[in-house]
């Protein structure tokens, strides 16, 4: 069966967002085949990002366009994290392959570890957000992060994200995540830096 992407035209943006964050670059260079087969695969990993922040955390993007998107996760409980994790798994063996799963295991429990170490119980984390290129400087970025950060402060929750490109930290500083921690990930060999937002 065919990969149908519900989410094509956000895909891209992420795609073309993302192209000189650490682990997009390893996890594109951990598909097999050529150019066009790599980026193919990156879309669907973002287009499945997108359905399962619809299904299990939280998704923003603006009304009638495609320039940008945030996905979040949230604390689940056991069984339900068990479930998308499992779900996760399935989808790189099947649409990217055993490397990229191997790659994205390693990648993200290394970063599972770090990361319990420094974030408060319960926070909410922002997984992956972007604008197209072509619409960057024009004020969107926060557009897609404050709406659920309103969210956040109403339920007294933590947010927090990790970034591997300290050209955005100022972005993410202006809108209230404060710079905690710092850590080289083995996979990628690149500092990325953990970043945590108190609820106002």
């Amino acid at each position: 069966m065919d990969y149908i992407f519900n989410y094509r035209a956000f895909s891209e943006a992420l795609y073309d967002a993302l192209t000189e964050d650490a682990f997009y670059m390893a996890m594109e260079s951990s598909v097999s085949g050529g150019p066009d087969q790599r980026r193919e695969a990156m879309l669907r990993y973002y287009d499945y990002s997108i359905r399962e922040a619809r299904k299990y955390g939280c998704l923003y993007r603006p009304d009638g366009t495609a320039v940008g998107v945030s996905i979040w996760s949230r604390p689940l409980d056991a069984d339900r994290s068990r479930q998308m994790t499992k779900e996760k798994k399935a989808f790189l063996r099947k649409h990217m392959g055993h490397v990229s799963l191997s790659t994205y295991a390693k990648i993200t429990g290394f970063m599972a570890a770090q990361t319990t170490r420094v974030v408060p119980p319960g926070s909410w984390y922002l997984s992956i957000v972007g604008v197209a290129p072509p619409f960057q400087g024009q004020g969107l970025g926060p557009g897609l992060i404050r709406p659920i950060l309103d969210r956040t402060d109403e339920l007294g929750r933590s947010t927090f994200l990790e970034t591997f490109t300290p050209r955005n930290m100022r972005f993410y500083e202006r809108l209230g995540f404060k710079d905690t921690a710092g850590f080289l990930e083995p996979a990628t060999g690149v500092e990325y830096r953990v970043m945590i937002r108190d609820p106002s």
